[in-house]
């Protein structure tokens, strides 16, 4: 019989043990050993069918087990403990305290589509919600004042087992706030707080606030499971990454505009700090802008002051290397929801429509770009790889005319991975001492964790077969799959095209004896979900699983079905090698293989991502790429790629792992080891991450934000628009470089001198530069260096300014050099900032031919 209605029962706790449910509801339990093994204590059976929640867990435990505990005295003192180590994390000064910086900002708020902090709270589908988990968890650590806003989604993103044949199949069970270590947030008077949204058609959107105490911060998540909502409404926050356009849009809707009102109500009834810093992870939160320019409009300012304003304190870091990955809308779906009776009544529907706007050459006049809107709408963005920032400077230049692409107002600061979260727990005691640990005690330890996982996956493929219809009779296979003793690589993540699923499968012959090879074998997991609506990725994964089913192989290739974190904490830490064969360069960062490397895994990956940065010989090995041709032919691309992994795996990975000494220990082997754990694992820590974003785009945003007061803004505002109506008339008209440029030497100075029309312009809004640096055979300019020229002398008859600077030659072979003019005002965060430049007369020839050889 079906129930018509689904409430939760708490449990009630004896006094004794009320701080346990302090100690579940703050997610910090998720990250910290020792409250997790208090847990496990209280129920061992009950832990491990309650997944690791807490929360579950208590609602389980018998009221006989309960009073059991009550009067067990060291049970309490371990709970004290516990309830006293939490109340000193939440309370003491941590790294931000230290800092005595009035730079820093008051409070940040973190803003992401999803949010992976644990897998008792399945908000996240991938990457980007695995990133933002360990932002916030990282953030709590280091005392930053961050406040994480996402949405409650009620199925979250889908539960992954596969048919007989292994096709993927989706299940969306449905996840009871109730059950969740969430707390809904309370006006005053006991009522629920929520945020409202006006919808075209008189409609209203409804949310709750969710809130989850992670450490330190707490994350807002909005929840449109309201009854005063209509259906279609409820079910705008149903799941993650699903529906239409429409839906997606009012999600995003809900995310940016609502979660800023979520904000906004959190401090209201907590006194909690505003923020002075918005960071929009992601495009799909970028509406969170327009919130803020209605807000501001409302005290006063016009549309351009409020614009100001709101870009000074707004971070935005887009983790897409390709424009397929942004999520576009329809302009006229965009205008119909922010029109009259929409949204942000008061805000020029077409002035929301310009920030969207794709106006660079080969854009989409039709559609509305999210990542357009956010990188227009902050002062400040960044990419999440030192090559993601450089690619996304290419796919992005457009928005700054006149600057070549590694100009663009777009740095990067390389993900890193919250190592409490991910390192294994027999691990975390080496953190510090790795250097001086003996080789026979870390491959020892090493082995442990293969062990440990050759358990895990026995357990989970006999799940999943069960899933798939098979009986107890038929696995007893199972029971020999893997071996603690064989190198294992593992691959796990999602499954779209470009990171290659099944590039191990291209040659199956030669994949075959590396996995049977008497000597030398290899044993490979792989675990990864394609999105609901790709069935090309569908098709790889179950290509990838009929393989792994062939009873030649199956014992040595395994796919686990349902990846997620649970199953993640096992897996990064039992391989030995971590492979990673995107196609270069669409990896934006990759932090699964950071995980494993926190665990002493050695990475065997493309050089895309943070291995491109960070790649040495100790730490692991690169597969090489295609280049030229064989890139743009992708058979043949695949085939030599493919190659270049096999070779690899069979004539340098597998032989250093069994090369063995007296022992029996692989001592080069372990050395990568070592070397990975106290050279490599600094780097890729989400504390380093953090603490980059705090000083390189937190601090500055901060001190932009309190510079640009409403009287600030207004100028401001008024200043460009001057320029902008005045640049046409701005000419660089002469230009001259020196004398007898034949005989320049290295070492030389050129004396540098330009003569600029200003128009209407002062000589304090132009800043005139000189360009210089090394051509290419298109004398293309590049590795520039930039002189800035000074304004000297009066205007001549015609109003024209000279200006005037040195320039060395501190460089041999072909050298180039150009000027230009820009707009330069003391509240530009960077000279690319209004995408303006003047250029000399390209008739004239100045500027282009200055040769050393």
């Amino acid at each position: 019989m079906k129930a018509i209605r689904r409430f939760t029962v708490r449990p009630v706790l004896p006094d004794p043990l009320r701080p346990l449910s302090e100690l579940a509801r703050n997610l910090r339990w998720s990250w910290h050993e020792p409250t997790r093994e208090l847990f496990r204590s209280v129920d061992p059976d009950g832990w491990r069918a309650a997944e690791g929640d807490p929360v579950r867990l208590l609602g389980s435990v018998t009221a006989a087990r309960l009073t059991e505990l009550a009067a067990d005295a060291d049970f309490l003192a371990a709970l004290a403990a516990a309830a006293d180590d939490l109340d000193r994390y939440l309370r003491e000064p941590r790294w931000y305290q230290a800092q005595h910086s009035e730079r820093l900002p008051a409070a940040v708020a973190y803003f992401s589509p999803e949010f992976g902090v644990t897998a008792a709270l399945p908000q996240y589908s991938g990457g980007l919600g695995i990133l933002a988990g360990d932002h916030l968890k990282a953030a709590s650590d280091l005392g930053v004042p961050l406040t994480g806003v996402g949405l409650l989604y009620r199925h979250g993103y889908f539960r992954q087992s596969l048919s007989r044949d292994g096709w993927q199949q989706e299940h969306y069970p449905v996840l009871d706030p109730g059950e969740l270590p969430v707390t809904l947030l309370r006006e005053h008077d006991g009522s629920p707080a929520r945020v409202t949204l006006a919808l075209p058609g008189g409609r209203r959107l409804h949310a709750h606030i969710w809130v989850a105490q992670v450490g330190r911060v707490p994350l807002l998540m909005l929840d449109s499971d309201v009854e005063e909502n209509g259906p279609a409404e409820r079910d705008v926050t149903d799941r993650l990454y699903g529906g239409g356009s429409e839906h997606r849009l009012l999600q995003e809707m809900l995310l940016g505009i609502g979660g800023v009102r979520a904000v906004r109500a959190y401090n209201r009834l907590t006194d909690g700090p505003e923020p002075e810093v918005f960071h929009t992870n992601e495009g799909h939160a970028g509406f969170l802008g327009l919130e803020r320019i209605r807000e501001l409009m409302g005290t006063g300012l016009d549309f351009d002051a409020s614009l100001e304003a709101v870009r000074a304190g707004t971070v935005f870091t887009t983790h897409t290397p390709v424009p397929a990955g942004i999520d576009r809308f329809d302009r006229e779906l965009v205008a119909r929801h922010f029109g009259e009776d929409g949204e942000l009544p008061g805000v020029d529907v077409a002035r929301v429509l310009t920030l969207g706007r794709e106006t660079y050459p080969g854009g989409d006049p039709g559609v509305f770009n999210m990542a357009v809107m956010g990188l227009r709408l902050a002062q400040r963005a960044n990419g999440v790889s030192t090559l993601h920032g450089a690619v996304s400077r290419q796919m992005f230049a457009g928005l700054w005319p006149g600057f070549d692409a590694q100009e663009a107002p777009l740095t990067s600061i390389t993900n890193g991975v919250h190592a409490p979260t991910w390192v294994a727990p027999e691990l975390a005691g080496l953190c510090g001492r790795a250097a001086d640990v003996p080789d026979r005690e870390l491959w020892d330890l090493r082995r442990t964790l293969r062990e440990q996982l050759v358990a895990e996956v026995r357990e989970r493929l006999r799940a999943s077969w069960r899933q798939r219809g098979a009986g107890s009779a038929e696995l007893g296979w199972i029971d020999s799959v893997l071996d603690p003793d064989v190198l294992t690589i593992g691959f796990a993540r999602r499954v779209p095209s470009y990171k290659r699923l099944t590039l191990m499968l291209r040659d199956r012959e030669r994949l075959t004896r590396a996995l049977l090879h008497p000597e030398r074998p290899v044993q490979i997991v792989v675990a990864g979900k394609a999105h609901p609506a790709d069935d090309g990725g569908k098709r790889l994964v179950q290509e990838l699983v009929r393989f792994a089913d062939d009873p030649k192989v199956r014992h040595r290739i395994v796919f686990l079905p349902d990846y997620g974190m649970a199953m993640a904490r096992r897996l990064y830490p039992g391989c030995d090698v971590w492979l990673n064969n995107p196609l270069r360069p669409l990896e934006a960062c990759g932090t699964s293989g950071m995980k494993a490397a926190l665990n002493g895994g050695l990475n065997l990956s493309v050089l895309d991502g943070w291995w491109d940065e960070w790649f040495e010989p100790d730490f692991g090995w690169a597969i090489p790429t295609a280049d030229g041709a064989a890139a743009l032919d992708e058979e043949r691309r695949d085939d030599l790629e493919a190659h270049a992994l096999y070779e690899l795996v069979e004539k340098r990975v597998a032989p250093r792992f069994y090369d063995r000494g007296p022992d029996g220990v692989p001592l080069r082997w372990t050395e990568m080891v070592r070397r990975t754990l106290t050279d490599l694992g600094p780097k890729v820590l989400a504390d380093r991450m953090v603490r980059e974003y705090v000083e390189r785009l937190y601090a500055p945003a901060a001190q932009a934000h309190r510079a640009l007061g409403a009287e600030a803004a207004r100028e401001l505002a008024a200043w460009k628009a001057e320029v902008r109506a005045a640049w046409p008339q701005v000419r660089v008209e002469h230009v001259e470089l020196g004398e007898d440029l034949g005989e320049a030497e290295l070492g030389a100075t050129l004396v540098v001198r330009v003569r600029v029309a200003l128009g209407t312009l002062r000589p304090e809004d132009v800043e005139v530069q000189a360009v210089a640096g090394r051509v290419d055979p298109d004398d293309a300019i590049t590795g520039a260096r930039v002189s800035v020229l000074k304004p000297t002398g009066a205007p001549d008859l015609e109003g024209r300014r000279l200006y005037e600077g040195p320039l060395v030659l501190d460089r041999t072979g072909p050298f180039g050099c150009t000027v230009r003019a820009l707009p330069s005002h003391p509240l530009l965060p960077d000279p690319a900032d209004m995408g303006l430049t003047a250029l000399p007369a390209e008739s004239r020839g100045e500027g282009a031919g200055v040769l050393l050889r």
